[in-house]
């Protein structure tokens, strides 16, 4: 009897414009049980559409251009995704914003107030220390558990070492902060969002090497 042969490490790489619909239909599927994103966006049965509606805008406008977007999986398909955007770039200029209000009123709809509302106050305490933020991180649901998105962290954070450069994210389910505990993230904050019944989120922090 003969071991079987380990599993291939999944391929990491840079998205590009193309990626972009396949990326964005991946994270809504993942966000659909976000703690955050479910409160925000109550309604089920139209969540999934409406998260992967937002990701395309947040991909197209905010974080492909910045370069530092990785998707992995294993064969043709993407089945996870990495939206990085590297120091001194995580703020949404306001021009952005504007241009982005009826692109995201058309996806939001009556939960737009709310929603960028929340978004103000996570942005509030983000760390203005130069970092690599990680703003996104997904995996599509039958291929969670897989290494997916651990590739893709160790992709970024090998660089963050060499480099010498902090990284930092928000993790908006309790049970990933261990997680990413075991990358070197600590967390700095457990931060209260406003409205009611409104989840709490982990501000997490990483010194390059850790």
């Amino acid at each position: 009897m003969t071991d079987k042969p380990e599993p291939s490490p999944p391929a990491v790489r840079e998205a590009a414009a193309p990626d972009t619909a396949e990326i964005a239909a991946v994270l809504g599927r993942a966000f659909d049980d976000d703690p955050v994103w479910s409160w925000l966006l109550p309604d089920r049965a139209s969540r999934v559409r409406r998260l992967a509606g937002l990701f395309e805008i947040m991909l197209r406008r905010v974080h492909l251009p910045h370069g530092g977007t990785e998707l992995a999986g294993r064969g043709a398909r993407t089945q996870a995704a990495a939206l990085w955007d590297p120091p001194g770039h995580w703020r949404v200029p306001l021009g952005m914003q504007m241009a982005q209000a009826l692109p995201l009123l058309r996806v939001l709809g009556a939960r737009m107030p709310t929603s960028l509302r929340t978004l103000g106050v996570i942005e509030k305490h983000h760390p203005r220390e130069p970092h690599w933020y990680l703003a996104v991180l997904g995996t599509d649901p039958p291929a969670q558990g897989d290494g997916l998105g651990s590739a893709l962290l160790r992709s970024r954070l090998d660089r963050c070492d060499a480099d010498g450069v902090p990284a930092y994210l928000e993790s908006s389910k309790e049970i990933n902060v261990p997680y990413y505990e075991r990358f070197g993230f600590t967390v700095t904050r457990e931060l209260a969002l406003p409205g009611r019944g409104a989840p709490p989120i982990w501000l997490m922090w990483r010194e390059p090497g850790a």
